[in-house]
């Protein structure tokens, strides 16, 4: 058993190479690791594919278990031995960095303490007193705001449409129209909100209604430009039902033009997205319209 490095981490070595799983019933002693990880030394009673022990990690001091994962990448193992610094086949795996170690990508909430620091930061850099009573518990209340505004980061289209696709032989027009919209302009970290109309013209399939509203919040809570949020929601129902078309309307305020810059409090941004039937045939697009413009 000898320790190499990888990716800047230790790891156990039992002359096989890195990647089959070494469970270890009793661990030797552990050396200072790279960036919080503990290198591993020791016996090893044998391997078992797929099957892992718990292992002891330092971080900043402080002494934590860990519970190894098992690398899903199919990929041959490494007889030879000879190269225990290979990575090849685990380009996209987001946990091959250490089959000892649980490297899952961390979960949003778990980085709510961070990104707190980061708004005491910013709060005593604007002058402030952190420490105040109305602050106190500000960082940890903008963290959880800022992580409720994005979570569209964390949904996926399959997720919301949750199999409500629907066999009907309907052909003619469906929209949706005025559906609220929340989210935050990228360029100054700055709220825009609208509304979003969405029109489709069915091919033997037809969607939830519901289904809309939750594709419009699954892009909008993002940091998002309108241009892009309008076109996004516009593919996302045609990869949903394969419609004949899609029409995509948003009408939209910034705050980035009310409480700064030009200062225009009347002002609103109007994009459209127009797909297969709704931009090749004027008529289609025209009904289109003029269902979005009647109250």
């Amino acid at each position: 058993m000898k320790e190499v490095q990888v990716n800047g981490h230790m790891h156990l070595n039992n002359g096989n190479g890195i990647g089959n799983g070494t469970s270890a019933s009793s661990l030797g002693t552990s050396s200072n690791g790279t960036n919080g990880y503990a290198a591993l030394s020791g016996s090893s009673n044998g391997t078992t594919n797929g099957t892992s022990a718990s292992l002891m990690s330092s971080t900043n001091g402080c002494v934590s278990k860990k519970q190894s994962v098992k690398c899903t990448c199919n990929t041959a193992e490494q007889d030879d031995g000879s190269d225990t610094n290979n990575n090849q086949g685990h380009e996209k795996c987001t946990f091959h960095h250490d089959l000892e170690l649980d490297h899952k990508p961390l979960t949003r909430e778990d980085l709510l303490p961070l990104m707190s620091k980061s708004y005491r930061m910013l709060l005593s850099s604007l002058g402030e007193d952190p420490e105040r009573q109305g602050l106190l518990k500000t960082p940890e209340r903008a963290a959880k705001a800022m992580l409720f505004f994005t979570k569209g980061y964390d949904q996926s289209l399959e997720e919301a449409l949750n199999g409500a696709v629907f066999d009907e032989d309907h052909d003619e027009m469906v929209l949706v129209k005025d559906i609220e919209m929340f989210s935050m302009c990228e360029h100054h970290l700055v709220p825009f909100y609208g509304k979003v109309s969405i029109g489709y013209l069915p091919c033997k399939k037809i969607l939830g209604l519901s289904k809309l509203a939750r594709i419009v919040e699954i892009f909008s809570r993002r940091l998002q430009v309108q241009e892009r949020l309008t076109k996004q929601i516009a593919v996302a129902v045609t990869q949903a039902v394969q419609p004949a078309g899609v029409a995509v309307i948003i009408e939209g305020v910034h705050m980035c033009m009310v409480m700064r810059g030009v200062q225009k409090i009347n002002s609103k941004t109007v994009t459209s997205t127009m797909l297969g039937v709704f931009r090749d045939d004027p008529k289609t697009r025209e009904e289109f319209l003029t269902l979005c413009n009647n109250k």
